[in-house]
């Protein structure tokens, strides 16, 4: 019966992912290919920009300083706002599969008529989805080494510091798709379910770019996700965001376990 879950989710969900993953892949290799080729242009005079300079804090999360480094352009890649969408969208476009999808198909009972535990299915479900988010964010560092090695010598970094980002990056993925889980099992609509989830990552975004201006905003920029996601600091330093990576585990953890409890002592009508 395990089996037979797993193979019923991967064939449900296997063409989304590899959609998204492709379109990750080719969006990173072209900025990868791009980025690097307007290091020149954008070290001199239009750095001195107040203009420029609070464009890439707001979209990266802390101060650039006077010179375009390497991690400041590979950096980008990571941050871009398409890249981090296709990632959102990919995670709560599964995590709102059940049992918000099938409660609005009207298949969840064939679910329940199953020899197995709610919190089992959900257990399942989750396991192929923590499986397509790597599959997700592996393509995408592919394609970003490839696009890195067609630009050239400007592309210095080493792959084991992506890999720093790439694996942050997926915290933030699990981290989202542990929201979408639980306004799911709250849910009986799946459009619904996946509106609010698109709510809340997109307030989370704006708060983590206006805490970089705003005094307000910077006193609760805490509540943002993406406050723990800055691949400029991984790419600065060598070093592993491990305060950021737990913070988004944990809350990962909170928010998947709060959304197991609720869908198995639920009450769900199909009528």
């Amino acid at each position: 019966m395990t089996r037979g879950l797993i193979a019923k989710t991967i064939h449900e969900v296997w063409l989304a992912t590899l959609l998204f993953a492709l379109a990750m892949a080719g969006l990173e290799a072209l900025l990868a290919y791009i980025l690097p080729k307007f290091n020149e242009a954008l070290s001199g005079r239009w750095l001195q920009l107040d203009f420029i300079q609070g464009m890439f804090k707001g979209l990266l999360g802390t101060e650039v300083g006077s010179t375009i480094d390497p991690g400041v352009i590979a950096s980008i890649a990571w941050v871009h706002p398409v890249v981090l969408a296709l990632v959102w969208a990919q995670g709560i476009a599964f995590c709102t599969r059940m049992p918000a999808g099938e409660v609005d198909h009207g298949t969840i009972d064939v679910l329940f008529g199953l020899p197995i535990s709610r919190t089992r299915v959900y257990a399942l479900e989750s396991v192929v989805w923590l499986v397509s988010g790597l599959v997700l964010v592996a393509i995408g560092l592919l394609g970003n080494l490839i696009g890195g090695w067609l630009s050239g010598p400007q592309a210095p970094l080493a792959p084991g510091q992506l890999i720093i980002v790439v694996i942050n990056l997926y915290c933030l993925y699990v981290a989202v798709g542990s929201v979408a889980y639980l306004v799911s099992s709250l849910s009986d609509r799946r459009g619904r379910a996946v509106g609010i989830v698109f709510g809340i990552v997109l307030a989370s975004f704006l708060l983590n770019s206006l805490a970089q201006f705003w005094g307000p905003a910077k006193s609760i920029a805490f509540l943002s996700l993406q406050n723990y996601y800055r691949p400029l600091l991984i790419l600065r330093e060598t070093a592993w965001p491990v305060k950021d990576m737990l913070v988004l585990i944990a809350v990962s953890a909170i928010l998947w376990t709060a959304g197991a409890m609720i869908f198995a002592r639920r009450d769900i009508c199909t009528v």
